[in-house]
């Protein structure tokens, strides 16, 4: 007597031999059917894996951040660092006059801009400003490429006139620091009376106090580089003992600059706060 099969059971038949599942065993799996598409829809296809990455939209490659340096940034320009850049242009005017102008004539010149003891005594503001106008050696000198990068990068971050405050402290209390002990040993009878008219002029004093200020917004170990560097320069040039008063008032200078570093700090977050582009222009010069 066959057996029927009964109608929930026929949909288990075994698809290949076509039999039922056997009594008293739980009821067999069979083959996995693929699910009904919809009409006129063609399944997706499985993503590749070898495929390589999406490309990525002109407008999202347009809207990187630039990683390269802007090296121009070194430079002074009329107006990312107006300060710095008409200071530089007085300075090669003055410069071309003391190379090709005649030296007797540029003696004159330098000597009526001395800050020496006699002239600060005479007309004090008038040589602390005119001394500035000179650079001692020329625009080939290696304070004059300091100034160029130094007061560039200090005027990006705090502003012309910060620059050139922190420029004109260190000049003029180096300059006071360095002539007023000359005055007193001149009083005293420990330097003859030809110290009062020592030549001294130049812009030395003040790079090295913006130097001094600049390191204090560089991270840690550039600012450690620079002042190794700049700083063993300036002690070795004291031990030399060529021209101890200039010697000492460069490490004056220095110790002015590092002193206004809570002061620069401020400066630089007063300028950058609610400005992200100014903080990643300054980090890159």
């Amino acid at each position: 007597m066959d057996r029927t099969v009964a109608t929930a059971d026929a949909t288990l038949m075994d698809p290949e031999s076509g039999a039922p599942p056997l009594d008293g065993l739980p009821r067999q799996r069979t083959t996995s059917r693929a699910a009904p598409s919809s009409a006129g829809v063609a399944p997706a296809p499985a993503p590749s894996l070898s495929a390589g990455p999406a490309p990525v939209p002109p407008s999202v490659a347009r809207s990187a951040p630039r990683r390269l340096p802007r090296l121009w940034l070194l430079l002074p320009s009329p107006l990312g660092t107006p300060f710095t850049f008409a200071y530089a242009l007085v300075l090669v005017v003055t410069s071309l006059v003391a190379e090709y102008a005649d030296p007797s004539f540029v003696h004159v010149l330098h000597q009526a801009s001395s800050t020496d003891v006699a002239h600060l005594m005479r007309d004090p503001l008038l040589v602390l400003v005119a001394s500035a106008l000179w650079v001692a050696g020329g625009v080939t000198s290696p304070y004059a490429l300091g100034f160029l990068l130094v007061l560039t990068a200090l005027e990006r971050r705090t502003g012309g006139r910060r620059t050139a405050g922190v420029f004109l402290l260190g000049h003029v209390l180096a300059t006071l620091a360095t002539e007023v002990p000359v005055g007193f040993a001149v009083l005293a009878g420990h330097l003859p009376d030809s110290s009062l008219h020592r030549l001294d002029y130049g812009i030395s004093f003040g790079v090295a106090a913006c130097v001094g200020a600049l390191t204090g917004l560089l991270t840690p170990w550039l600012r450690c580089t620079i002042l190794v560097v700049f700083g063993g320069s300036l002690v070795a040039d004291l031990v030399e003992f060529a021209d101890p008063m200039t010697d000492w008032g460069h490490l004056m200078a220095l110790s002015i600059g590092i002193g206004m570093w809570p002061v620069v700090r401020r400066w630089q977050r007063a300028r950058t706060s609610g400005r992200p582009g100014a903080v990643a222009a300054a980090s890159g010069c």
